[in-house]
Formats: structure tokens, sequence, C-alpha cells
């Protein structure tokens, strides 16, 4: 099947019924990191700027706000994008729930799609957003965000939604790639800022891509689609939607192995942090670029592997608010993230980008030295979590910020979208619900 009959063709009760919970679970994660991230000052001034340079009547995630299709689909990415705890896919480097969840959004409300259309666009949204990814990884030199493919993700799910042609489909899809934010990753791992991974301008492209689509703009081809055919045959046999990872931690991918890695070592030996005296982690090339040990906004705290090694030494977990803006300024985990020392490793190199291997040396005060087994993040595809502990995930990151029976209802929508209008739950996830 071409990428676009498969864009034109999907139907939601013909994938894998594994398949069609997935997508509804990576929703309810979407949202949930959603409800955190409308509370940064990221995702704020995102909201601000939407709608003074793209007005219009379309609603933005958890507020008053709204914005035109492209500017929502832009302030959406970036809300949820603020906070890193979205789902993932280790052969893209990237997030392809992010920039597709942005974009079929406000496109779908547009178009008054029913529950079920709108999960077929998200469906689209992944297989094609995954594809996209692995050869536009395979086919330039450069690693950029997931903005880049991702407007190739949103002009697929796009081009759905609105029922372009065949032809018009492949100008999307054209037009996507070839203004797609081709922003370098790596940069913003070294100095990080509130750029972060390019979703919300990647949804924002792919949105406007199909708008121009639809008027007769040309932007055929998009190379990564049409011409790198070999990553494209099992489309609509391999379902790459079941191999997203999801995230336990709101920080980024490449630093989750070293925390494991960390609290494995003091379950292990019941260490108290002020225990600890110094400590050193091996990891792949990308992990040690996350350098910064002493953030000063959650931006660079999210972006480090010492940082939330230390906060997770020291409270046991990481959430948030732990991460957050206004909770730097701890002194033990402060000392903690700065007596780390980061190596890289050939054996974690080798195994990158499938697998995100790290294994961490502790010592202690009294001169004794313990050392980890390798260890992977947790809920990675190959052992994901369960949908009961990813529920446990949503109520987590919601239940500071939504009223409990306004999240039970977001809940009992999404399990059971297929049978509802989409405007269920537009009318419980586009209005400042927040308790603060």
């Amino acid at each position: 099947m071409t990428p676009v009959h498969f864009i034109q063709q999907a139907q939601w009760r013909e994938a894998p019924a594994a398949v069609r919970q997935q997508v509804k679970l990576s929703l309810m994660d979407l949202i949930a990191v959603a409800v955190a991230g409308r509370h940064t000052k990221l995702g704020s001034i995102a909201v601000e700027v939407a709608g003074q340079a793209f007005p219009g009547t379309i609603p933005i995630l958890f507020r008053h706000n709204t914005a035109s299709a492209a500017g929502a689909a832009m302030a959406n990415g970036m809300i949820i994008d603020s906070v890193d705890a979205h789902d993932g896919f280790n052969l893209s480097k990237g997030h392809v729930g992010c920039p597709v969840v942005a974009a079929a959004l406000p496109m779908a409300m547009q178009a008054q799609l029913s529950g079920e259309a709108f999960l077929t666009a998200m469906l689209i949204g992944y297989e094609i957003g995954a594809r996209a990814a692995i050869a536009q990884h395979a086919t330039v030199p450069d690693y950029h965000t997931s903005g880049s493919w991702g407007a190739v993700a949103a002009s697929a799910l796009g081009s759905r939604i609105v029922g372009l042609s065949e032809l018009q489909t492949l100008h999307a899809l054209g037009i996507a790639e070839y203004h797609g934010p081709r922003s370098q990753m790596m940069r913003c791992i070294d100095h990080p800022t509130m750029v972060k991974d390019g979703s919300g301008w990647g949804a924002m492209c792919g949105v406007t891509a199909v708008q121009f689509a639809a008027a007769g703009f040309s932007g055929a081809p998009a190379i990564t689609v049409t011409e790198a055919t070999e990553y494209w045959q099992d489309l609509g046999k391999r379902w790459y939607m079941l191999e997203q990872y999801y995230k336990p931690y709101p920080v980024c991918r490449w630093a989750q192995a070293p925390v494991e890695a960390a609290l494995a070592l003091q379950r292990q030996h019941r260490l108290a942090p002020q225990q600890i005296e110094h400590i050193r982690i091996e990891s792949f090339h990308e992990s040690i670029r996350l350098a910064v040990n002493d953030p000063v906004n959650t931006e660079q705290a999210q972006y480090s592997t010492s940082y939330p090694v230390a906060v997770a030494l020291v409270k046991g977990d990481i959430t948030p608010q732990s991460i957050g803006d206004h909770a730097l300024t701890d002194p033990l985990i402060n000392r903690l993230a700065k007596c780390i020392q980061m190596q890289e490793h050939p054996e974690a190199n080798a195994a990158f980008p499938s697998t995100r291997l790290a294994k961490v040396a502790i010592t202690l005060k009294s001169g004794e030295t313990l050392y980890s087994d390798w260890h992977e993040p947790r809920w990675d595809h190959t052992n994901p979590p369960s949908a009961a502990e990813l529920e446990q995930k949503y109520w987590n990151y919601t239940g500071d910020y939504l009223e409990r029976q306004c999240a039970q209802s977001i809940l009992n929508v999404v399990r059971n979208l297929e049978n509802e209008p989409l405007s269920a739950l537009g009318e419980l996830i586009f209005k400042d619900t927040s308790m603060h």
C-alpha cells in the first residue's frame, strides 16, 4: 500500500485491536502532559503569541484562548512539548505523538469530525510520521528535531481530515517536507532553551501545507515519502503505533536509563543521598551531551542527565513540579548534580538509537564504590507499561491541576471516543479547567 493510499483508505475498525487501544492510551498520555504543560512559562508564551500572530476561533488546549487552525496547532504542540514526558519512538530519536495530536485536534474540531474519524487521523499520523522520521534520518546527514518530519505527519493526517485528492495529498506532503522546520536537535541539547523539539512549528507547518494544497498550491515531491520507498513497504502491516515508548519521568529520554541505574543502586544498597560522594555515569554520546548540572530553568533541567539523576536520588521520583522553574534550588540535589561525571561508552553508542543504555558507579563518603549493571529506560515498547500504569501517570499529572470530576470525564470520553463525537472531548479539553 502506498503512503497516499494508506492516508486515504485507512479505516479505524480494520486496524488490529491492540493498535486501536494504543492510540487511545497515547491520547490519554498526551492530554495528561498537556495539562501540566499548560502551566509552564513556555506554554503561556506560545498561547499568547499564537493568538496575536494567527488570530482565529479555533480553541487551544486547556485555555480560553483561540487562534487559527495553524496557530492552535503550534500552541498545542508547544504546550505538550514544554513538559518532556510525552511518548516517543526510538528509531526517530524523537516524538511522533506531539505534532500529530497538536495538528489533528484543531483540524478535526474545525471539520466537526466524529471521534472515530479523529482517532483514524491520529493513527495515520503515527504511521506516516514514524516512517518519515526513519527515512529522513537515513537520507540526510543532520539530526533534525521532531518538527521536521512531524510536519509531514501533520500534513498526512490533515489531508485525510479535509478530504484532499490523491494529487493534492502528494502536494501537501511535499509542501510540509520542504518547509518543515529542519532545526538541529543537538544545538538545543548543548544549549537548552524553549525552542526544544520543534513539534509546535512542525504541527503549524503541516496544517498550513494542507491549506495551501487545498487551494491549488504545488509542492510535490516529498522525497522521504515518494523516493525512499524501502521505508514504506510494510505500511499497514507493521504497526509502529505499537513501537512507541512512554516516559515515566518528564525529562529527555536519553537521561532516563541513567536515572534507572542510579535508583537501582540506591534501592539495592538502601542509600541515603547524604552518603554519596561521587557518581560516574557511562552512556551513549547523545546522553553525555545533556551536560547541564546547574540548571536555572526547567528547559535546562529537562535537557540534562545529571540533574534528573540527582532529583531521583533525593526524591525517589521525578515529577513536573520537581524540575519546574521554581524547584531548582534544593542544596542537596544541586550538590549531587555537580558531583556527577559523565563518560561516553562504545557499547552504549553501538546500541543507540534502538536501545538506550547506561550504567552508574556511585562512590560513597566511606570510600566504597558501588557499580550498577547496564540499564535501559522504563516503558520501552519491548517492556511497555500496562494500561493501569499509564492511567496512574494520567492521574499523577492531572491531580494538581484538574478537578477530579473533570479529569475522570476526560478519561471516560477517551476510552469510548470511537463511539462519541469529537466535540464531547473538545468540551472538556478546550477550556481553562485549572484549579489554580
